[in-house]
């Protein structure tokens, strides 16, 4: 069957279980949920899985979900009791499991399965809005807890061929998170400062120079303080080693989410499904 190669995408994945909130959060997720609904219109029918990995699933090495059915991880808290038993249904596919473990041991790189990993809400909260009938076959794959950008760089480089076989793969997380700074306003001038330096090293620099830049993003303007803890960037390296030479492109932006802060998503490679011309 010959496929056309799918992009890699780096996305937010918002706060919480937010699609099921939106009662309470009104339309602070209202410019993300549209760029999400975006992402599945430029997929449109190309992908026969999603494989991501979540800034919420961190293991010793590299871990493989492979139940066929998943559960589901409420790793969240002080939410509405209902929160807790919410559904996401979607399938998982030991095929595609078996595959990542294969592509990654094959390149020098330990992983294993995990029969009992469920969806965090890493997963859940970010493919609602992109497949809300939850018919997506997906797969998660866990960061290893060691957070080295040049690891995670390379896992990528090693995935890429599931480009070729119908998969996504998507970072999943925010190109900021320190939930003191955006709860209090103080995080606005490092989001902004971290925000512009990624968008020139994600969409204007060769992919050398974004391959570089990556690896030291601790010392980017704004980085650490952006990220006290790496664990919702690390994700797009392994988007960003799967995307290979491809350009990235920004997505999804605000410059006054909850006030202050910048946040963007990205897509590395060009979508199946090529917008229409604006008249």
């Amino acid at each position: 069957m010959n496929m056309r190669r799918l992009p890699t995408y780096y996305l937010s994945h918002g706060g919480g279980p937010w699609p099921w909130m939106k009662d309470r959060f009104g339309r602070m997720f209202g410019a993300l949920e549209e760029s999400l609904v975006g992402v599945r219109r430029e997929l449109g029918s190309a992908p026969r899985a999603v494989l991501v990995i979540s800034g919420h699933w961190e293991a010793d090495g590299f871990r493989v979900a492979s139940s066929p059915r998943p559960p589901m991880i409420y790793d969240y808290y002080g939410f509405p009791e209902a929160t807790y038993h919410i559904r996401y249904d979607a399938p998982g596919s030991p095929e595609l499991a078996a595959r990542v473990q294969d592509l990654l041991v094959a390149g020098g790189v330990a992983a294993g399965l995990d029969p009992e990993r469920g969806f965090d809400h890493g997963v859940f909260s970010l493919l609602k809005p992109i497949y809300p009938d939850a018919d997506m076959p997906i797969v998660q794959l866990s960061m290893n807890a060691n957070y080295d950008p040049a690891l995670h760089l390379k896992v990528g480089e090693l995935l890429a061929p599931l480009r070729d076989e119908g998969v996504v793969i998507v970072g999943s997380g925010a190109s900021y998170h320190d939930m003191r700074g955006s709860r209090d306003g103080t995080g606005g001038p490092a989001s902004h400062a971290f925000d512009a330096w990624l968008t020139e090293t994600l969409v204007e620099a060769d992919s050398q120079a974004r391959r570089a830049g990556l690896e030291r993003w601790a010392a980017a303007p704004g980085g650490r303080q952006a990220h006290p803890s790496e664990d919702h960037l690390i994700p797009l390296m392994v988007a960003a080693g799967a995307a290979g030479g491809d350009p990235g492109v920004r997505i999804y932006h605000e410059a006054d989410f909850m006030g202050s802060i910048a946040i963007s998503s990205f897509r590395f490679g060009s979508p199946p499904v090529e917008a229409p011309a604006q008249p």
